[in-house]
């Protein structure tokens, strides 16, 4: 895996296993680039975990992500904490669309419990039930490289400043 610094000359990279725990730590929104049939670029908002080296995002079926997907699997994705100090990954990859319940109901409920604390709660067994009757399915994405930045130091006249 590839990693680049997001900032340079400002902050710091977040180090490959600093970018792993960002990437399993707390719910944060991942903000999923597709482009759609005329070209256009399409930015959606999107819960997600970090499993075995990939990004898996739970989506209904006829959703316009999923749609682009189908026909550009190619597609960006930035998470980033907007608590001080500023920290965040994004990057390119491939992405790929599991159909199959079996293989989607525990990734999603994996999901559900990073972002609802509960699979006992109107938000996850709804979600839920999409996934369960085939409503849903789980976009996959194999990341090429990561991006990343820890504005956690800034660098003013040459010398380091501290942000936090």
């Amino acid at each position: 895996m590839k990693f680049y610094h997001a900032s340079p000359g400002f902050g710091d990279a977040l180090t490959e296993q600093q970018t792993l725990e960002f990437l399993a730590g707390p719910p944060l929104n991942l903000q999923l680039g597709t482009v759609d049939e005329h070209g256009e670029p399409n930015v959606h908002a999107v819960w997600y975990i970090y499993k075995d080296g990939r990004l898996f995002i739970d989506a209904a079926k006829a959703s316009k992500k999923v749609r682009n997907i189908r026909t550009r699997p190619r597609v960006y994705f930035s998470i980033d904490d907007e608590k001080m100090p500023y920290r965040g990954v994004r990057g390119k990859g491939d992405a790929k669309i599991h159909e199959d319940v079996a293989f989607s109901l525990p990734v999603a409920e994996s999901i559900m419990l990073k972002y609802t604390g509960s699979l006992d709660n109107e938000i996850a067994a709804a979600l839920l039930d999409g996934v369960r009757q085939g409503l849903s399915v789980l976009i996959e994405i194999a990341p090429a490289y990561y991006s990343t930045w820890d504005h956690g130091s800034g660098i003013t006249g040459g010398r380091k400043k501290s942000l936090s």
